[in-house]
């Protein structure tokens, strides 16, 4: 990361909402976006929050969000330069507690209530169908490169699953069809004296809103299809459409939207590993997390 770049990103930020350079407290920083506390001289405070692509379009879906009423933090100011985004936002505060299933729940039926926005990507089920197919591509990149060499398993688990992907993808566009969050975890709500909040929108879409309930207990451990239904049958009762406990390809709604997710997740980290991060001495990590979901995705799809 260019530290002077994201000073001048800061330096350009500042004069929009009349202030002088801050104090600067990191809170979250990795190679592609970071996330910081300002301090400003009267004591008055803000987060910048700064990204590269593809993780440049949050201040787009923030604004989008919040004229659908969605409770999202007050944008104050963007500016981009050299392909980073850097906006400055309300300082929500140190969390009261933690978000627990029940304020998921009531998070995503809010999220997925709200009309969906033409301007974010678009998954549909025949984008969908394609993921495999698009990992497929990626997996020639990185060989072609020299990497990922002895991967035949990862190659032929994702052409099993592409021959499989349109049957399996039926029915994603049945309700909740509409905005996904696409990183919706419990860190992903912001518990307040004053109430509740949805943050980090880099990767929204519009797309099977029920992605997000299949993501929301993580990916670290083996997906629990009972855990899942259980968060959509609670969704449901919270108000959420009934179709989310609808079959759809063949498969019981969690089975489904588990094995969805995860291969959404395996597309996701196969392009990171050839263009956004395209690092070599990463690949052994990447290809164990690759390895994992695609087992995954082999058992929950049935392919």
């Amino acid at each position: 990361m260019d530290h002077a770049l994201i000073t001048a990103l800061l330096d350009d930020l500042c004069p929009l909402v009349g202030r002088t350079r801050p104090e600067r407290t990191g809170i979250r920083v990795w190679s592609m976006s970071g996330v910081e506390r300002l301090t400003f001289s009267d004591g008055a405070t803000a987060v910048f929050k700064y990204a590269k692509e593809p993780f440049d379009r949050e201040a787009q879906a923030l604004r989008i969000a919040r004229q659908r009423g969605l409770p999202v933090p007050v944008l104050h100011a963007t500016a981009v330069r050299d392909r980073w985004l850097g906006m400055l936002m309300d300082d929500l505060g140190t969390p009261a507690r933690d978000a627990d299933d029940l304020d998921g729940v009531a998070a995503a039926v809010m999220l997925h209530a709200a009309r969906p926005a033409d301007d974010l990507p678009f998954l549909g089920g025949a984008a969908l169908a394609a993921l495999p197919v698009q990992a497929l591509d990626h997996l020639r990149r990185l060989r072609k490169a020299d990497r990922w060499a002895d991967c035949e398993d990862v190659e032929t688990a994702l052409v099993h699953i592409a021959e499989a992907a349109p049957a399996r993808a039926q029915g994603a566009m049945l309700a909740p069809f509409g905005w996904v969050h696409s990183e919706f975890h419990p860190t992903s709500i912001h518990i307040g004296d004053e109430g509740w909040h949805l943050l980090d929108f880099a990767r929204a879409f519009t797309g099977p809103g029920l992605l997000d309930l299949a993501s929301y207990h993580g990916t670290l451990e083996t997906p629990d299809a009972v855990r899942l239904r259980v968060l959509l049958e609670q969704y449901v009762t919270a108000g959420g459409h009934a179709d989310a406990l609808t079959a759809r390809g063949g498969l019981p709604a969690e089975a489904w939207a588990l094995g969805w997710h995860r291969m959404w997740a395996v597309e996701w980290f196969m392009e990171q590993a050839i263009r956004w991060i395209d690092d070599p001495s990463t690949d052994p990590a990447y290809v164990s997390v690759v390895r994992r979901h695609l087992g995954d995705v082999v058992r929950l799809l049935e392919v």
